[in-house]
């Protein structure tokens, strides 16, 4: 029998990308899945594609950053199917530019869906798996909640919460027999580069078109076998490995590789702009 055959999951951000990946691997290897994503229609178009396929999914229209409807997802998939063994955080966004360009709702709109809807999928999720005694919660952060990057910064401040969040949250629920995970895809080929906001940029060159990284399948893999081994932090691609490890032996290099980096496309973006 297979670890998550018949075990009971939500997936948020479910509608695509990395979510939508985690789902169909989930629900292939005999999970009960749930995704859950603020965009209806997308969902709608993922959720009965597998069910088409023979699998037990759902789909449930939900914005993460509404906490009661987050908890009604919860509560109503306990009542439906007895209880809830994982439960994925997954929904997130981006703005991509320097920070002095942000507005005031650049910074909050992405704290409130990266790292409150994480805050609000486990405020959920965690008092059911205490009363089951058995549960795993599994937050998705980034390279970013490893390594801090320049020219995404309420990015990078969210998913530092998250994985601060998911390391301390795992050590409280070691003793009621709840696990927790943070993943930390880096380059993945996802939509969220494309949905990137730009602030203070020209277009969409400036930002590039998105990285050539793994593909979302091959990440949800990943994920699905650090979560077997009950990894505490579940680094994607090699790439993010090197610099999480770099980080930690010279994280003085790291900072300056980065600020280069950083800077190299600051004088980019003004070439563009003549």
């Amino acid at each position: 029998m297979h670890p998550f055959e018949g075990k009971t999951a939500i997936v948020t951000g479910g509608a695509s990308g990395i979510g939508r990946a985690l789902g169909e691997e989930l629900a292939r290897r005999g999970a009960l899945v749930t995704l859950a994503d603020v965009n209806a229609a997308v969902l709608e178009e993922t959720a009965g594609s597998l069910a088409a396929g023979g699998h037990v999914v759902k789909g449930v229209a939900l914005d993460v950053t509404d906490f009661e409807a987050v908890k009604k997802l919860v509560d109503d998939t306990v009542s439906e199917r007895g209880r809830l063994d994982y439960m994925f955080n997954n929904a997130g966004i981006g703005v991509l530019g320097e920070a002095r360009n942000f507005s005031y709702e650049d910074w909050h709109r992405v704290i409130d869906v990266n790292l409150y809807g994480v805050v609000h999928g486990v405020a959920a999720a965690y008092p059911v798996m205490i009363a089951q005694g058995c549960g795993h919660i599994v937050n998705t952060a980034s390279l970013a909640g490893l390594v801090p990057v320049p020219g995404v910064i309420s990015y990078t401040a969210s998913k530092q919460g998250v994985v601060g969040l998911s390391e301390a949250l795992r050590e409280e629920g070691r003793k009621y027999g709840v696990r927790v995970s943070v993943v930390c895809p880096g380059l993945v080929r996802t939509p969220i580069y494309r949905n990137l906001k730009l602030v203070g940029m020209s277009d969409k060159r400036s930002a590039g078109r998105g990285p050539v990284g793994m593909s979302v399948e091959r990440c949800a893999r990943a994920v699905l076998s650090g979560v077997e081994r009950n990894k505490t932090i579940i680094p994607i691609t090699a790439y993010t490995k090197a610099l999480w490890l770099l980080r930690r032996i010279s994280p003085g290099l790291v900072r300056a590789t980065f600020s280069r980096g950083f800077i190299m496309g600051v004088r980019a973006k003004s070439s563009d702009k003549g």
